[in-house]
């Protein structure tokens, strides 16, 4: 097995979607195969997540990585990633840095990939998941701190839940994007491409983006709630904190029972099958209220509520504080951590939807991962710039080397495939 063991272990600068400097680390094997990974960069940072340190700070740690890991087995994953967690020996990752080691990590799962002679996905799919695609979430409007508040809605997506495989859910996905393209040009309140790739509004309320998403969907010639569902990302933690929430575009101040009756009308009203951070990290019970009323129907899923921590889904979980989790591998630290987060996830019941981050790059593994790994939901931006349809268009190529072309996992595996009539009548 000396052909798997790490030889080398370099770091370059590089730079994110958002102009920010970032890194790409890089392994060698012995005989040759190589394998690299860029570490992205959130704009939101959540209390709980692995911290970064500053790029400019990258050599000595590269080094001293890089002495700690040389002759070690690349396709031990679990054994490398410990290494770098006692090598840290911090519990928030400061010491090395949270994107140092998630770099290092997914950097030698793909070495490893490399000198078996398969991609990363089916490296990791011997985990005995099953090879499903994704369903993705495809943003359609941005805001919050993305989109300098055009919209207090972070993410309004659209979920091709009707979709036969994954070709399909992104052809629907790129339909209603023109839709409400046309749509907003036609109203004059188009303003251009939000760093994640979707459209940036300037709508007047919150709710336009609703009305406009509905007519979007009819126009493309497809069903609201049969066909495409909608889905948000409040991150609410940007909204406020201790049970007071400012909707600006509103002009409100809320506390967190009147932010969660405002979703619990929309959901009524319009086709939203899922919600992500409805409420801030901190509001635990206004979580576990808002999962009370509309669990059984809605995806209610946390980011900033859980950063990809096993501990903390567990402790949700037991709370009943959500029913979903958002998966972030650059949360976490390392993919064995990021495992573990999953594992904990499904023991609970938990929906699940790995995500990128809002200053990302062309690296492609999010996709791997979440195919790999059987995590049913992909949500890694719009269809306007190219760093996201990078990872589109990765999902395209995994698709066509599985045996069933792209299925996507059935109904029944979400919240929303028991519900008989997902809204939107109108």
């Amino acid at each position: 097995m000396s052909k798997r063991k790490i030889k080398t272990i370099r770091a370059r600068r590089v730079w994110t979607s958002q102009g920010q400097a970032t890194l790409e680390v890089e392994v060698g094997l012995r005989y040759g195969a190589t394998g690299r990974a860029i570490a992205p960069i959130g704009q939101s940072i959540a209390s709980g997540e692995a911290v970064s340190i500053q790029v400019g700070d990258m050599e000595t740690v590269i080094e001293e990585i890089a002495s700690h890991l040389k002759g070690r087995d690349a396709t031990d994953q679990e054994n490398i990633d410990k290494a770098l967690i006692d090598l840290d020996g911090t519990a928030d990752k400061s010491r090395l840095g949270g994107n140092t080691l998630i770099a290092t990590s997914i950097a030698v799962a793909r070495a490893a990939a490399a000198a078996r002679r398969v991609p990363l996905w089916r490296h990791l799919s011997e985990i005995d998941f099953p090879p499903y695609m994704p369903i993705p979430h495809v943003q359609i409007f941005g805001g919050g701190i993305h989109a300098q508040g055009r919209l207090d809605i972070q993410d309004v997506m659209a979920v091709p839940a009707g979709a036969d495989n994954y070709a399909q859910a992104l052809e629907w996905c790129a339909a209603v994007t023109a839709k409400a393209r046309d749509i907003m040009n036609d109203a004059g309140n188009l303003r251009g491409v939000t760093p994640q790739g979707g459209l940036w509004p300037a709508f007047k309320r919150n709710e336009e983006a609703l009305e406009v998403m509905l007519r979007a969907i009819e126009g493309a010639g497809l069903r609201p709630g049969k066909d495409v569902g909608i889905s948000l990302d409040l991150a609410a933690s940007q909204l406020g904190q201790k049970g007071k929430y400012r909707l600006a575009l509103d002009n409100k101040n809320i506390d967190s029972d009147a932010l969660s009756g405002t979703l619990v009308d929309w959901i009524e009203r319009y086709p939203i099958i899922a919600v992500e951070d409805p409420l801030s990290e901190g509001d635990k019970e206004g979580m576990v209220r808002f999962t009370w009323a509309v669990g059984k129907r809605v995806q209610v899923s946390g980011d900033d509520f859980l950063v990809t921590s096993a501990a903390r889904i567990r402790s949700a979980a037991r709370a009943r504080a959500c029913n979903a989790v958002s998966i972030s591998p650059s949360q976490a630290g390392t993919l064995s951590e990021t495992l573990a987060a999953i594992k904990a996830a499904r023991k609970a019941g938990f929906g699940l939807i790995a995500q990128a981050r809002s200053g990302d790059s062309e690296d492609t593994a999010i996709v791997d991962l979440c195919v790999g790994w059987g995590v049913g939901q992909l949500k890694v931006g719009g269809l306007n710039r190219g760093e996201r349809t990078a990872k589109w268009n990765q999902g395209l190529r995994i698709a066509e080397a599985l045996e069933d072309g792209g299925k996507l996992p059935p109904a029944s595996s979400f919240v929303w495939g028991s519900r008989g009539d997902p809204g939107g009548g109108r």
